[in-house]
Parts: C-alpha cells; structure tokens; sequence
C-alpha cells in the first residue's frame, strides 16, 4: 500500500504522548526494527518506510520524523512492508529485494535518496546500497546498527554469567539450520566466532553482504557511491553484543572475549567491502553517544546527524 504525496509532517505535535522519554533523553526503542529513506530530489524530504511498522509503532517514531521536518519542508511517508512480524520472521533478503523493487519503481527518488537505518535496519539498508544502486543512495546512517552481527543476547547478564554462554550455545545449534535461517530474521545476521566455518558457509544474509566467503565486486562498487556512510554506537548498549558491531568491529575469531576494530580487521585490511578506501576518502563517518539502545538527545540528534540529511 502506497500513501504518496500525504503530508506527514504536522501529523503529531510536539505534546504527542507516543513519546517516550528517559531521563531527558527520548528513545526510538519502539523504532529498532525501522528503517527510513529521506528523499533528495524535486522534494525537500520525502520519507519512505521499509521495514516493518505498524500505525502505533509509526506514531511511537514520530519525535524522530519531527527532527527531520525544518519549517517549510514537507515530508512524505510510503508504507512499504505491512506487516510488524516481518520483522522476526521475513526472509531478509525477500525483505531487501522487495525494498530495492518499490524503490526503482518510485519516479520521485530518481534523483537519488538520503537512508537512515535504525539497529537492525541499518544492516538491512546496507545491503540495498550494495545491492540495488539505482537509485542512488546518497548519505546512509546506522543508528545502532550491527555490521557485523550478534553474539549475545538483549540484556544478558553479562560475561560473567554462564547463562549468556548456554543460551548463546543453544541458539547456534539451531541458527544456521535452513529452516531457522529462512524464517528467524535475528539468525540471519547472527554471527559465532567459535564456529567461523559454519558462519561463513550457512548464514544466507550477513556473510554475504559482508563478503564472508567471496568478494562480490558489485557491492564493493556499489557501497562505495555513497558520499558519506555514518555509523552511531551506543557506548552504554545493552543490547547489542558485542557493541563494537556498531563500528564494524567484532570479536576475535576463534574466541568470544577479546575484540577487534574495524580497521584491525582482515574486512579492512583485504578491503574487501571497500571500507579501507571509503576511510580514506572521508567517506567513513564514526559517531559515539552515551546512552543505551537508541536512546540519545534531541540536542545530539540534531547537532551530529540532521546535517548529513541536508
């Protein structure tokens, strides 16, 4: 269902009670599975939604659309995806294909886009730039996002509990079976270091944008139009485990304590998504926040990230 050319802007107020607030601070909590694509072209802004999102869920993100509605800019919404639970259990790589789909078919984005990507839809709006560059993206951000994938659990105890490491152990006895991986949205971009091999040969969808078992020239291509990809960590996350993914950095292989950053990274140092040369460039844009799982000020909101969706 498309709602083109609707106005959204002055749909909530200021007052809305879909906010949510901590401590001063708002969170997008109920936005982690969401991913926005702000328009550049004959419109100032035109918003589209591709993951999946709900009226209630889309009102609860409303303070974010606000952020990014200066007077005088109108901002268009398109419900993609309908359904919430697609989320958890939509083939990801149906979800992106479908997404790259409406996209090159939407006469008002052949001038390109600017995406922002929230947790989860970070990684999956990466692999529309890597995957469908027409339309070009312009400017991605990742908010919260795991490049490099999961090995952890939302609110685990910590390292020092042996539960993390039972459940953890659980989970990858049954993540990269077939039926799990097509059908579990959260084992597609979950990613073992203890089991490198069973990483690289069976997860359908982080290997292979992460270009685990082959080097994909297209998406290397692909990624490196953009003029500026943004990443957003939460230094006091926990959810994502470990946090260092929001950086593309991971844990050491072989191993689940020590971790390594990005520009340690054999990703890095083969330059085998193009990252290295993107660094290079000043294409790479790497932001910190205190704060956990998307929660962080209107003030930083709009001083660090506002800027690069003009």
């Amino acid at each position: 269902m498309k709602m083109s050319g609707v106005p959204f802007c002055d749909s909530f107020s200021t007052t809305d009670t879909s906010y949510i607030r901590q401590n001063g601070s708002f969170t997008a909590s109920l936005c982690r599975f969401s991913t926005f694509i702000f328009a550049a072209n004959q419109f100032d802004f035109a918003l589209i939604h591709l993951d999946t999102m709900t009226a209630s869920l889309l009102a609860g993100c409303a303070h974010l659309v606000l952020l990014i509605c200066p007077p005088g800019f109108e901002l268009f919404i398109f419900p993609l995806l309908q359904d919430t639970e697609n989320g958890f259990f939509m083939d990801v790589n149906k979800q992106v294909s479908m997404v790259c789909s409406q996209l090159a078919q939407d006469p008002k984005l052949k001038g390109g886009y600017n995406a922002m990507g929230f947790s989860q839809g970070a990684q999956f709006l990466r692999a529309v730039a890597q995957r469908c560059p027409s339309p070009t993206m312009k400017t991605l951000i990742s908010v919260g996002g795991q490049h490099q994938g999961v090995y952890g659990l939302p609110r685990c105890p910590g390292e020092s509990s042996h539960i993390c490491d039972i459940i953890r152990k659980a989970l990858n006895d049954g993540a990269y079976t077939d039926i799990v991986q097509k059908h579990l949205v959260q084992a597609q971009y979950w990613h073992d270091p203890l089991n490198d091999d069973l990483y690289k040969k069976h997860s359908l969808f982080l290997a292979d944008i992460n270009q685990e078992r082959a080097v994909n020239e297209t998406y290397k291509k692909n990624l490196q139009l953009l003029d500026k990809f943004v990443l957003v960590k939460f230094l006091n996350d926990t959810v994502v485990d470990p946090v260092d993914s929001e950086w593309f950095g991971f844990l050491k292989t072989g191993q689940a304590k020590e971790t390594e950053t990005l520009q340690e990274s054999v990703l890095y140092k083969e330059d085998r998504l193009g990252l290295a040369a993107m660094d290079k460039a000043g294409k790479l844009v790497f932001l910190a926040t205190e704060g956990d799982h998307l929660q962080f000020t209107q003030e930083w909101f709009k001083k660090n990230l506002l800027p690069f969706l003009h």
